[in-house]
This record gives C-alpha cells, sequence and structure tokens, in this order.
C-alpha cells in the first residue's frame, strides 16, 4: 500500500520502519507546515492525542480525501474515539525512536467505520503484527488506562529506585535482572500470584521502616498508597 504517515515522533518513526520491513510504500512522513501529498491508500495519523483532529482538518482541507477511491484517514491513539476518521489503528506498547522493536509481537487493535475501510486497516496492520484484534472506543480507552498502570506507572516507580540507589553512587542497572525476572513472571501468570515482599506478606514492621527511610513526602506517600492497595488484593 502507499502510505503517509502524519508524524515523525516516537510511534511515527517505528511505525514507518515496520511499513517499509512489511513492503509498503511511505510516499511522505508529514511534518507540522507541510503540504500534504496525494494519492496514498492510508493517511495515518501519529500526533499527541489533542492533535488529532486539527490534523485530520489540514487533510480534509488539503483535497487529497478527493480520490476515487477515497482513501481511509486513521489515528493511532488508545483513548481517544475515531469520530469522523475511517478507523483506528492502535498499537499498543510503548515506543522511543532510537529503540528499533519488533512489530509483529506488538498487538494492534483496530475499528472501522465501514466493511471497505475494516478491509484495508485488516489488511495493513495484520501485514506488520501477529496479533490483531477488533476494539471499539469504549474497549480501547479501558485497554489504554490499563497500558498506563502497566508500563507507565511502572517505569515510573523504576525511576523512584534509581532516585534511591542514586543517592547511594549505586547504579541502577544493578536491578536489570530484577525487573525482567518480574516483568517475565507477569507475562506467563497472574501478577497477583507473582506479587511477593513485604507488602505482600503484610510485614508492617518492615513497611514502616521503609516509609521512615523516605526524604521525599510525595514518594513516601506513593508507597503508602502502594502498600494500602496491594494488602486489599490479599
Amino acid at each position: 500500500m502507499k502510505v503517509v504517515i502524519l508524524g515523525s515522533g516516537n510511534l511515527g518513526t517505528q511505525l514507518r520502519y515496520a511499513l517499509l520491513d512489511a513492503g509498503h510504500e511511505i510516499l511522505q512522513v508529514w511534518h507540522r507546515n507541510e503540504n500534504i501529498v496525494a494519492g496514498a491508500d492510508v493517511y495515518i495519523i501519529c500526533v499527541k492525542d489533542d492533535a488529532i483532529n486539527i490534523v485530520f482538518s489540514q487533510i480534509e482541507q488539503s483535497g487529497v480525501l478527493q480520490a476515487t477511491p477515497s482513501p481511509v484517514v486513521v489515528h493511532t491513539a488508545g483513548s481517544v474515539p475515531m469520530g469522523s476518521l475511517s478507523g483506528v489503528l492502535y498499537p499498543m506498547q510503548s515506543f522511543s525512536k532510537d529503540k528499533r522493536v519488533d512489530f509483529s509481537e506488538i498487538p494492534i487493535f483496530i475499528e472501522a467505520a465501514n466493511a471497505d475501510a475494516k478491509k484495508v486497516i485488516e489488511e495493513l496492520a495484520n501485514s506488520i503484527s501477529k496479533y490483531v484484534t477488533e476494539a471499539d472506543s469504549e474497549t480501547r480507552k479501558k485497554l489504554h488506562l490499563a497500558a498506563v498502570f502497566a508500563s507507565n506507572l511502572s517505569n515510573h516507580c523504576y525511576r523512584l529506585a534509581e532516585k534511591l540507589v542514586e543517592k547511594e553512587g549505586l547504579d541502577f542497572k544493578l536491578f536489570g535482572p530484577l525487573i525482567r525476572e518480574t516483568a517475565s513472571k507477569a507475562c506467563i501468570m497472574s501478577p497477583k500470584d507473582a506479587q511477593t515482599g513485604p507488602m505482600r506478606r503484610g510485614d508492617k514492621e518492615v513497611i514502616k521502616k521503609q516509609m521512615a527511610m523516605i526524604d521525599d513526602h510525595l514518594t513516601r506517600e506513593i508507597y503508602r498508597l502502594f502498600a494500602e492497595s496491594i494488602s486489599r488484593d490479599y
């Protein structure tokens, strides 16, 4: 397929690699203030959530949608409804520009406005991923929320741990084996069953001592809330 990617951020960069590897032709990676080229089968909007409608308006104003057959326009956001677009292609993964990912292992959730758009979106998604699933806007919003907990918040916990050991002159890379083992277990068993540590055991003395070691009020409150949440789960 001929594809235009609108946005050159983390996802746009990685999606471009994946589509090229799958044999698609990238007509343009669009940047702000550029003219949008005509002739694509699919226009993929890869921008921050609150800019999606703005970019879609620019696509409409450019006249490229007047082609016959009309091209498909999708966005890639998890928490934004399909709206007036042809559909959605949401890859559930954390992306960085400088780290290549294996798109074939990334779950992609799709939604389409009609049968013709669905055929195109499915074909495109299946060409880069082994795991393609239909999901409407409400389902995607819940998936995205869960992904925030599974990825963004867990990564921030890594950052909090990093700050704690930095004060002692220790390298956070020492935690690599622990992080990999924890993530590995969560992929093959329920995270509830995989939970360990003083909060899981209900070891109040250890929890109390560890809280006293945390100087930053906000970090201490995060620790307390995690302890409360984990205790409620068992």
